[in-house]
């Protein structure tokens, strides 16, 4: 029998630096399994019970890196700022500019100081990291960019000390600079988009209020929430969010628990029955008793369903690292090898030394550092003005090869909110309905309401809300009522069968009206389907994507809206810790995307390769998503879907150009065949193909969303 531990890592940079610590960790006696999350910083390992945690500890601080148990509360961390970035691009500037422009170059002295500050300044994690990593054997992004801004800083200063300001003097300043500022801002979007992990338990943890009503010794007082037990006794008054998972003792109401388990409908709830915290209590007042706390809680358990599904993901740059890990020994080989090979074959150590820094200025990795931030910013830019926000470069990397799109169905394909579809009674019942209506702050008063405001409604005496059943008043002395089938029955009165027809099939919600004991007409409510759903569905079959329904709803709802829309697969009444399972599963047969909008989605958004969250959603859902359709609008699936499989392949061109441009220009620095000059002019040349290329999938996103 093996248990669970967590670590908290610190200091790593790159997927290279999660595969050291996950190598070190597995190497430990007693652990059987450890899988390190770079987007959360943490490490879950298997191990033997008794496996002391020192070990562990000792295992990651051997291999250079931090660790520490997590802490017990939660406590998030703010994204990382972009100033260091920009301010560094802003200061590379007027070392680009001129060259750009034709103009005259700055002095060589104030060139220095510039580049000094961006290199040392902003660049010195950079150099941190590159020595934290030689020093453990192993080759990083870090190693390279150092490498590259230290060759071309240092050849500068050289020039600059030997030819003084010369106008024909040749100056890499710029390249070191550039260098720092393109990468430093690819590792802040990287940061910033790890992020998102934390934000989504943010939101989750904003459901919960910060006090409760608990009524102790027959006296009703206020607490904060860590100050409750389970087995007290909540107060939930009308309007509040449930304090904590808690079972009713005593009252009848309607709760609202959309956002946890994505049912469209309040909930009657009554003694006996289950109320999660953070749900919305409806008219009545409930006494409910404390049933789970902290880690038990319903919330809770879906934060750390988020985390463990994120924490199968690898940012998309990983490709980089792992070529940089190869290809940092390999320029650090040639370079070598060139100062040698010359200075043997010439004797000219100098003529040597210049080559092998030629080799080490084109193996600069700035068009390598340009290739994914660039490519980011003009798809994620040109997305957003499409209405698509894009939150996780993994979803880049794999919408490409997606087989399966799974779908929510509350506020997803439907509107979210109930909607009247059909009277059976004519206008006069409409009528009578919407003074009823008037009394009740359900939401199918609002529904009959909103049906209802055109016409002239009678006057009522008496109107009376029945938290759970319906509406009463009196129609000139005669009792007439709203009721639910519930209290249609309670009462004594047939459901007249013959009048449900074909609705009752598609699991509608039906409210009855009454006068007396006479039944007077049948209202019928729906989730009204959203505008572009079935030609977003359309559009995804001709993809070649399979669709997949899945839902809290009742069978028959889920079943209807999966016949009118014609989706592939669908899934009913399913628990909100079933619908990660459920996407799991489907993961068996290729990558899915999942596409949401309620809190009880973010589990299913994170386990999926692709998440998607409807913008008029749940915070959680949004965070724990890769990509946010803002508009909420259906249409907007396969769009993001192309537009991810666009920006991805434009990385991938990116990257492929760095490393053919390092593997053509390389050798011809190494046989002399460039100049330290001309190396760094075809460096720049390099770096202005990849913006290129860039800037031309900005246009190609907005030409198609047109």
């Amino acid at each position: 029998m093996s248990n669970t531990q967590t670590l908290q890592i610190t200091g790593m940079s790159c997927a290279a630096c999660a595969g050291r610590v996950e190598r070190a960790l597995r190497k430990v006696e007693g652990v059987s399994a450890a899988d390190v999350n770079l987007a959360t910083e943490t490490a879950r390992i298997e191990l033997q019970p008794s496996t002391p945690i020192e070990r562990l500890l000792d295992a990651v601080e051997k291999a250079g890196y931090g660790a520490q148990l997590p802490r017990p509360e939660f406590k998030p961390e703010p994204p990382p700022p972009l100033w260091p970035a920009v301010t560094a691009l802003v200061l590379s500037l007027p070392l680009l500019l001129p060259m750009l422009l034709g103009l005259p170059m700055l002095p060589g002295w104030a060139q220095l100081v510039l580049s000094a500050v961006v290199l040392f300044g902003f660049g010195h994690r950079f150099f941190s990291g590159a020595a934290r990593a030689l020093r453990h054997g192993s080759s990083t992004m870090d190693v390279l960019v150092a490498l590259g801004t230290s060759a071309a800083f240092s050849l500068s200063c050289w020039n600059l000390w030997r030819h003084g300001d010369a106008h024909a003097t040749p100056l890499y300043f710029e390249s070191a600079a550039l260098i720092v500022g393109f990468v430093l801002l690819g590792k802040t979007l990287e940061a910033r988009a790890r992020s998102s992990t934390t934000a989504a338990i943010r939101s989750l943890q904003a459901l919960q209020p910060e006090v409760a009503q608990v009524e102790r010794e027959g006296r009703i007082v206020e607490l904060p929430l860590a100050q409750l037990q389970v087995g007290d006794l909540l107060i939930v008054r009308p309007g509040e969010r449930v304090p904590a998972d808690s079972r009713v003792e005593s009252g009848l109401s309607e709760v609202n628990e959309a956002l946890i388990t994505g049912e469209s409908l309040p909930v009657h709830k009554q003694p006996g029955a289950r109320l999660i915290g953070g749900s919305i209590n409806g008219d009545g007042l409930l006494r409910a008793r404390c049933t789970a706390l902290g880690a038990e809680s319903t919330l809770a358990r879906i934060a750390r369903m988020v985390e463990e599904a994120q924490g199968a993901k690898a940012p998309i740059q990983r490709l980089v690292d792992r070529i940089c890990a190869v290809f940092v020994p390999a320029v650090l080989a040639a370079a070598l090898l060139t100062l040698l090979g010359w200075g043997v074959a010439s004797s000219n150590w100098e003529m040597a030394l210049l080559n092998a820094v030629s080799v080490l200025v084109i193996a600069c990795p700035c068009a390598l550092g340009l290739a994914t931030p660039a490519a980011l910013m003009a798809g994620m830019g040109a997305a957003a003005r499409c209405g698509i926000l894009i939150r996780d470069a993994e979803a880049l990397d794999l919408a490409h090869g997606l087989k399966t799109v799974a779908f929510d169905k509350t506020g997803t394909l439907t509107e979210g909110r109930p909607q009247l579809v059909h009277v059976d009674g004519g206008p006069e019942a409409l009528a009578l309905a919407g003074a009823l209506a008037a009394g009740s702050a359900h939401p199918l008063a609002h529904a009959i309401r909103a049906a209802s405001q055109d016409l002239q409604l009678p006057h009522l005496d008496g109107i009376t809300a029945h938290p759970g059943r319906g509406v009463s008043a009196q129609l000139r002395g005669e009792p007439v009522a709203l009721c639910s089938p519930r209290w249609l029955e309670e009462r004594g009165i047939a459901i007249p069968q013959e009048r449900l027809g074909h609705w009752q099939a598609q699991g509608l919600t039906f409210s009855w009206l009454t006068r007396g004991e006479q039944v007077l007409g049948l209202l019928v409510f729906g989730d009204v389907i959203k505008g572009h759903a079935a030609a977003c569905i359309r559009s995804l079959r001709a993809l070649g994507l399979r669709t997949v329904l899945i839902s809290g709803d009742n069978r028959a709802a889920v079943e209807a809206l999966t016949r009118q829309l014609g989706i592939d697969e669908s899934h009913a009444e399913v628990l909100p810790e079933d619908k990660a399972r459920i996407v799991t599963e489907l993961r068996a047969q290729g990558p899915v995307a999942m596409v949401g909008d309620g809190v009880n989605d973010a589990p299913a958004l994170a386990a999926a390769d692709v998440g998607l969250a409807m913008g008029n959603g749940a915070e959680a859902a949004m965070a724990a998503a890769g990509i946010t359709l803002m508009h909420g609008d259906p249409a907007l699936v396969p769009e993001a879907l192309m537009i991810a499989r666009r920006i991805r392949n434009k990385i991938r061109q990116n990257l492929a150009w760095a490393f053919v441009f390092n593997a053509v220009g390389i050798p011809l620095a190494a046989f002399g065949l460039l100049s330290p000059a001309l190396a760094g002019g075809a460096m720049a040349l390099s770096s202005v193909c990849v913006l290129s290329n860039a800037l031309l999938l900005a246009r190609q996103v907005q030409a198609a969303h047109q």
